[in-house]
């Protein structure tokens, strides 16, 4: 059997589902990717060190967001847990990566997409924490968790790839984006299609937009954890969603 490609999405917040062109993205993406024997999602919305791991029996959802219409807080996602993926955590991760179990369910930022993309919600499913926002750990940590894609697992980073929700004007899902998110997606799109891995790394510093696009990092950093699972880090990634949704990019890219 061939690895499970590795992903980053970006999320999108509950309204997503709403959206016919981003959930038709959505499923196209998971209509062409092998069928995945569990889900690893590492999302924004879960920061915690050290390494947490959510629940591993039926997984609850956690509706982490305010000031939606009722409906979203009655979603569900009955995914079955995955004792076994935790298990392999804890036995790949580095002595000094000391991993925690918790009965956290997924956040916004893991069922979201999942619901779009594994609507049956049959696929065991795990989140892990991010336990640092720093690129070069989070790379690590993706080398770490790689062979799992060798088992069949799907490991996805899920975040945002331009998040200055603070800088908004327009909250409409067809408002025009402004400049600052325009000008860091294209310099994110041209550094992932030539593998630049260590440019990517230094987006604090090398790119356009900032800090606007990330007034805090916690929406770029699941992608260095995707990054870090590939196979040939000098491969460009191949990105498969672009535009965007209330003027923030959604660029979302795989990793074989």
């Amino acid at each position: 059997m061939s690895a499970m490609p590795a992903l980053f999405l970006s999320h999108g917040a509950p309204p997503l589902v709403d959206d016919p062109t981003w959930v038709g993205q959505l499923r196209e993406l998971a209509r062409d990717l092998p069928r995945p024997k569990a889900i690893l999602m590492a999302s924004a919305h879960w920061e915690s060190a050290p390494l947490m791991l959510g629940a591993t029996e039926t997984v609850p959802l956690v509706y982490d967001f305010g000031g939606f219409p009722r409906h979203y807080y009655e979603v569900q996602y009955r995914a079955p847990g995955a004792p076994e993926l935790a298990t392999r955590i804890e036995k790949l991760m580095p002595d000094r990566e000391r991993v925690t179990r918790t009965g956290r369910g997924l956040d916004h930022g893991a069922y979201v997409p999942l619901t779009v993309m594994y609507p049956d919600a049959d696929i065991p499913v795990l989140q892990m924490s991010l336990p640092t926002l720093e690129p070069d750990r989070l790379l690590e940590i993706g080398r770490r968790l790689a062979p799992l894609r060798e088992e069949g697992v799907l490991i996805v980073g899920s975040g945002f790839t331009t998040h200055g929700l603070p800088f908004l004007r327009d909250f409409r899902p067809e408002a025009a984006a402004p400049g600052w998110s325009r000008d860091f997606d294209a310099w994110t799109a041209e550094t992932l299609a030539r593998g630049a891995i260590d440019e990517l790394a230094d987006f604090r510093e090398r790119a356009p937009g900032m800090p606007y696009a990330h007034p805090t990092i916690e929406h770029f950093a699941p992608m260095f954890l995707t990054l870090g699972a590939a196979a040939d880090p000098e491969q460009s990634p191949e990105q498969r969603i672009e535009g965007y949704w209330m003027g923030l990019s959604k660029r979302s890219f795989q990793v074989a």
